[in-house]
Order: C-alpha cells, then structure tokens, then sequence
C-alpha cells in the first residue's frame, strides 16, 4: 500500500499517481450527477432544484472535509518520504482523532439549522420540502463521508491513490441502484437520493475497512498513536484548517451565486444547478492535480529533494492548461445539449447553455491555482492559497457575479465570467507568491 514517489521520472509519478485519483473525482461526481438525473427521469423542475440545492450544500461540507484531510495527506506524506514510519503512525492516529471529533460537532451542529440554511439558500418555495428532506438525510451520513475521507487522506500520503478510487467505486454502483429503487420504485423524491448517497456511502466505509484489515500497511499503528499530540495536531492543522477555509469560502461564493440565482426564478435555478454538476466533471481534471502535487510534493520534500516538487509543479501546469483550453472550447458548441441531457425543459436547457459558455473556462484558468495551491500545501504555506482565494472571491467572483445578475436580467452569460475573471486574479497572485519564494530558496542556497 505504501509506495515511493521520490526516485524514477516525474511525469510518470503524476500519471500514475493522478489517474487514480482522478478516477476517484469521477466517480464521486457521478453521485451527484446520478442523482440529478434520475430524479429528473422521475420528477419536476421543483425536486431537480432541491436536489441541486441540497447537493451544492454537501458538497461544501464535504470539500472542506477533504481540504482539513489535506493535512494528513502532507503530514503523513513528509514523514514517509523521509522513511519516519513512527511519525507517520502518528500522523494516521491522531487524524482518526481529530475527524472523528469534528463529525460527531457537524452532524449535532447541522441536524439543528437545517430550516435556517434552507432559508439562507433562497431556496424556491416549490423546492423548500424537499430540500429540507435531502439535508436532514445527508447531515446524518456525515459520519461516514468523514470517515470515507479520513481512509483516502491516509492511502494518499502513503502514495497509495488506486485503494480510495475502488471504494468509492463500489459506493458510486450502490448509489445508482439504490436511487432507481428509491427515487423510482418508491417515489421518494429528493429524500429518496439522499438515502441512496448515505447508505452507498455506508457500504463503501465498510468495505474500505474490510481491505484495511487484510492488507499489510507497512506501517504499525499502535494504540498510544490515539492519544492526541500537540505537535502531530499543529502540524496537520498548520496546513488542513488554511485549505478547508478556503475550500469553505469558494463554496460559500458558489452558494451566494446560486442565492442571486435562486431569486431570478426556478428556472434559473435548474440551470445552474445542472451547470454545476456539469462543472463538476471537468474540473477533475485540475482537483486531481491539486491532489497529486500535494501527495508527490509532500514526499518529495520530506526527502529532501525540492528540485523534484517544483518539476511536478511544472507538469502539472502543463497537464491542467492543456485540458482546459481543449474542453472550453469545445463547449462552445454543445452546451445546450450537455445541459438538456438532465432537463427535458428547454428553456432551463437555453439558460444553462449559456451559463456554461462562459462559466467553462474557469477549467484552464483554475487549473494554474490548483496546482500552485497544491505546492504551496506541501510546503507548509497553505495560507497562501487562503489568501489569493479569499481576494479572489471578495473582490471579483461574488461582486462580478451580483453585478451581472442585475445588469444582465434575460441571459445567464455574464453571470458566468465572474468564476474565470476570479481564477485569473488567483493565477497571478500565486505565480508571483511561487517567483518570490524560488528567489529566495536560491538565496539561501548561494549564502547570499
């Protein structure tokens, strides 16, 4: 399970070790995904907008999860490559701590406000129950998706990115049927698809620790590893508590567009929601990328090889751009089908199309932050990533995306170049956060 990513070509470490993981974003989109589209099979324009209402909550939650895992993934990956298997067993019983603790606040916090956050939401009132049903579902499988991450955290920072994208493909499979029996056989609706995301969930959590306790970790975790240690939890704190605000904040600005949405009308609603879904399947992409230099830097640097994390930096950039500009423009000639594909209505079908011309380039440009964003983790300096995501969303995506809603009434278009505009500042933020640093490492190593 435990493999070395600091020796042999770097470009090949990122492939393999990307694939996976990529795998793994694919398939955990398709959860959201599949229950967009069969509740669309299934029923109106109201459940397909509590469902993505709903889901673009989750989905916050969720990502800042794994954005707090992040610094397991760093810590243990540091102390792997650097052959420290004591840290490292650690690393992996204080994180079991730590996430176990913050599951057990969110799911008591959350079970509480559901009503309030639907409010927030500016849900549509055709859409109010349903959403309502959905959260207060999903809020009690929070412990299962928390403990699906702290498994994935642990396998990626031991370079292991093939085990997490196995169980969640078995938690993808369990989901699908498990919505046709629920959404369409007892016509559950939105609470249906919730009930299929938690209880897949479940089965993929139990299957993951099945394999655990079979497989030969390399790493021998005691019972003192559980007794919680400052030093292990500043350490995953340093670089987890940076990255899930960020994640949170991002999520945040995509929920106060989807509010300016949601009061333009249900139909509106719809298409963005399906928009984001569809989002969410090229941006894999560039969130594998992310992942991938994060794990490889990590280990590169914890063996003392700096030189190897920025070359993984460099073809990461590369690997994103690439992919960016090829999908974008494509896009521009079948967005209206993409998005009719979960719609039969037209013209959610017409308004979606335009939001994804233009939301869609977001893909190439964010694919340079991701990847920065990724390395800066691996340092240690996830504050950085904070910091040009926090400008970006204060100063461009969230006014840029108000501004256009009230100037632009009868087309979505507009709305959807504030995610790029804000990406662009985020690139050159960390561009020259990465030319400074470089600057001085060659300082230090030259005595000057």
């Amino acid at each position: 399970m435990e493999k070395n990513l600091t020796s042999g070509s770097v470009l090949k470490n990122i492939v393999f070790f990307s694939l996976p993981y990529l795998l793994s974003y694919f398939l955990q989109t398709l959860y959201g995904m599949a229950d967009l589209f069969i509740v669309g099979q299934f029923n109106g324009v109201d459940s397909i907008t509590a469902v993505s209402v709903g889901s673009q909550v989750m989905h916050m939650l969720t990502v800042m999860i794994v954005g707090l895992a992040m610094g397991s993934t760093v810590v243990i990956g540091k102390a792997v490559g650097a052959q420290k298997k004591d840290q490292a067993a650690e690393a992996i019983g204080n994180t079991i701590v730590l996430f176990m603790a913050v599951a057990a606040v969110l799911t008591l916090g959350l079970m509480l406000f559901v009503d309030p956050i639907v409010r927030v939401m500016s849900t549509p009132e055709e859409a109010v129950s349903g959403t309502v049903a959905y959260l207060k579902i999903c809020f009690m499988g929070i412990p299962f998706i928390t403990a699906y991450n702290i498994i994935s955290s642990v396998f990626r920072g031991m370079g292991d990115s093939k085990s997490p994208m196995y169980f969640i493909a078995v938690a993808c499979g369990v989901n699908i049927v498990l919505d046709y029996v629920f959404i369409g056989g007892f016509h559950l609706g939105p609470a249906g698809a919730a009930l299929g995301t938690v209880l897949s969930q479940t089965v993929s959590v139990i299957v993951s620790m099945a394999v655990i306790r079979k497989r030969k970790t390399g790493i021998r975790i005691r019972r003192d590893n559980f007794l919680p240690k400052g030093n292990v939890m500043r350490q995953i704190l340093k670089v987890g508590i940076p990255v899930a605000l960020q994640d949170g904040f991002i999520q945040i600005a995509f929920i106060v567009i989807t509010v300016i949405v949601n009061q333009r009308g249900l139909n509106d609603a719809a298409a963005v929601g399906i928009v984001e879904k569809l989002i969410g399947i090229v941006f894999l992409v560039p969130s594998s990328m992310l992942s991938a230099v994060s794990a490889l830097s990590a280990q590169n640097i914890g063996a003392g090889k700096p030189e190897r994390a920025v070359k993984t930096l460099k073809y990461a950039v590369c690997i994103t751009v690439g992919f960016g500009f090829v999908v974008s423009v494509l896009t521009q000639f079948i967005s209206v089908q993409a998005v009719g594909f979960f719609t039969e209505d037209a013209e959610v079908a017409i308004l979606g199309g335009q939001y994804l011309r233009s939301y869609i380039w977001d893909c190439m440009l964010a694919g340079v932050h991701f990847c920065f964003s990724g390395y800066f983790c691996a340092l240690g300096m996830a504050g950085i990533s904070f910091l040009h995501n926090s400008v970006s969303i204060v100063c461009v995506r969230i006014p840029g995306a108000w501004l256009a809603s009230r100037l632009f009434p009868d087309t979505l278009y507009p709305m959807g170049l504030a995610s790029p505009a804000g990406s662009l500042l985020s690139g050159i933020i960390c561009i020259a956060a990465f030319l400074y640093l470089q600057k001085n490492r060659k300082g230090r190593e030259s005595g000057a």
